[in-house]
């Protein structure tokens, strides 16, 4: 009996690690349009996302205008990606010229992702983080099938 007493404490402590485990990696963000169509009125839109997950994957969701959500996973890019630099002038545009290639390139946390809205919208997605652990710290950039341009922060 004292076994089976053991065996119920040691299950809830890891259903409450899990679920607290589950409160802490969502994490919000935004996206601020810098290029294009929404970045040209006089008072440019600021879209909301969550990213979730752990270690390399997990999801993310945008609520962009009139209520349109984008979701899609993201995933970590491996440092031998031949694809890594697709979205090297974004990232230059919205951070500088060579900043892509001096500090994201290389990154050990280095992560992409592609999410569709449900009202049409797609949305590929880059972003790094500059001091692992510090979800503060993530910057990314976002592009649009619209001709739209975000700066992503958290």
């Amino acid at each position: 009996k004292k076994r089976d007493a053991g065996m119920k404490i040691l299950t809830l402590l890891l259903l409450v690690a899990t679920l607290l485990c589950g409160c802490m990696v969502m994490v919000p963000g935004h996206l601020y349009p810098v290029q294009g169509p929404l970045a040209t009125g006089t008072s440019p839109p600021i879209y909301k996302f969550t990213l979730s997950g752990v270690y390399n994957s997990g999801t993310l969701t945008a609520t962009l205008a009139g209520g349109e959500v984008c979701k899609g996973s993201w995933s970590a890019i491996p440092q031998d990606d031949p694809n890594a630099r697709q979205m090297s002038e974004a990232w230059d545009h919205v951070y500088g010229d060579g900043f892509f290639v001096a500090t994201v390139l290389g990154s050990p946390v280095f992560a992409r992702a592609v999410l569709s809205g449900n009202k049409g919208t797609t949305l590929n997605v880059q972003f790094y983080d500059p001091e692992p652990g510090n979800v503060a710290a993530v910057r990314g950039v976002a592009v649009d099938n619209n001709g739209n341009l975000f700066k992503l922060t958290m």
